[in-house]
C-alpha cells in the first residue's frame, strides 16, 4: 500500500459517553480513517478528502481530478492542431499526467512498462527499473536529466506519470509525483474503450481561453509569415524579369533620371 495516507474531512460522526463503552462488539471502520489513492472516482467522492496539506486548489480535466502541488503551474503544451499535453510544472521539474482504459483483469501497467522502458533505452536514456511505492518505476538519465515514469492500475483503467527535471532534483520530483498520484482521483465512465486508449480529457475554462489565444496567435504568426513569403516571392520573381530583359532595366532606369 503506498504511503502518505490522507484524511478524509470530519464528518462529525457521533461519538458515544464514555461510560457506555460497547462490549464485544466487531471493530467498526473509522470516518476518517487514512486511505491512500489513486482513486476510482466512481467509488470514492474526493469531496470528502482533505489534501490541504499538500495542495492548494484540484485540477479537474474530467476524466481525473488532481490536488495541485503547492507553488505548482499548469501548462498546456501545443501541438500544430491544437494542445497536445498538460503538464503540471514544479519547482524541480514536470509532471505529465494520463488516464488509459484498460482490461478488466488488470495488469495494464505491468505490460505497458516494459514496452516504455525499451523504447527509452533504443532512446538513449539507459532506462532501468526501480521499486516505488505503487510497484516498478522507470527511471532514464542522458545529458544531466531525468525521466522517470510512475504507473498504477485501477478498476478498467491504468494512470501514468512521466517525471522530467534536473539530475539534482529528480529525488524531490519523484517525492511530489508519488505524493499527487496518491491523491489522484480517476473517472473511467461505463463507454466500452479499447485497452491503451487515453482518457478523454476536458480543458478547464481558465485553460481553454489561454488555448484558445495561443491558437489565435500560432494563426496570426502563420498568416503573418504567408504575407511575407508571398511578398519575397513577388519581388524575386520580378528581378528574375529584370535580368531575363536588360532592356526593361535601361529603360527603367532612364526613366527614373
Amino acid at each position: 500500500m503506498p504511503m502518505w495516507p490522507f484524511g478524509k474531512k470530519n464528518q462529525d460522526a457521533p461519538v458515544q459517553p464514555a461510560e457506555e463503552l460497547p462490549v464485544d462488539q466487531p471493530e467498526q471502520p473509522v470516518g476518517d480513517e487514512p486511505v491512500s489513492g489513486p482513486f476510482d472516482g466512481a467509488e470514492f467522492n474526493i469531496e470528502e478528502f482533505d489534501f490541504s496539506e499538500f495542495s492548494t486548489g484540484v485540477l479537474n480535466l474530467g476524466s481525473m481530478k488532481l490536488p495541485l502541488p503547492k507553488g505548482s503551474q499548469v501548462q498546456v503544451e501545443m501541438g500544430e492542431q491544437g494542445p497536445r499535453m498538460l503538464h503540471i510544472v514544479t519547482e524541480s521539474g514536470r509532471i505529465t499526467p494520463v488516464a488509459f482504459a484498460a482490461p478488466t483483469a488488470g495488469g495494464q501497467w505491468e505490460e505497458a512498462s516494459e514496452e516504455i522502458c525499451e523504447g527509452m533505452n533504443r532512446d538513449g536514456l539507459a532506462a532501468e527499473f526501480v521499486d516505488g511505492p505503487f510497484g516498478k518505476e522507470i527511471v532514464g538519465e542522458a545529458g544531466g536529466n531525468v525521466m522517470r515514469v510512475l504507473g498504477a492500475d485501477g478498476s478498467r483503467w491504468m494512470l501514468r506519470f512521466t517525471l522530467a527535471s534536473p539530475a539534482e532534483k529528480a529525488d524531490q520530483l519523484a517525492e511530489t509525483a508519488r505524493k499527487l498520484m496518491a491523491c489522484t482521483f480517476v473517472y473511467r465512465g461505463t463507454d466500452p474503450m479499447l485497452a491503451g486508449t487515453s482518457l478523454p480529457v476536458a480543458l478547464p475554462a481558465p485553460l481553454v481561453a489561454q488555448v484558445q489565444q495561443a491558437m489565435q496567435q500560432r494563426q496570426n504568426e502563420a498568416q503573418a509569415q504567408r504575407q511575407y513569403d508571398e511578398q519575397a516571392l513577388d519581388e524575386a520573381a520580378e528581378a528574375l524579369r529584370q535580368v531575363g530583359n536588360p532592356g526593361a532595366q535601361r529603360n527603367q532606369q532612364t526613366e527614373d533620371k
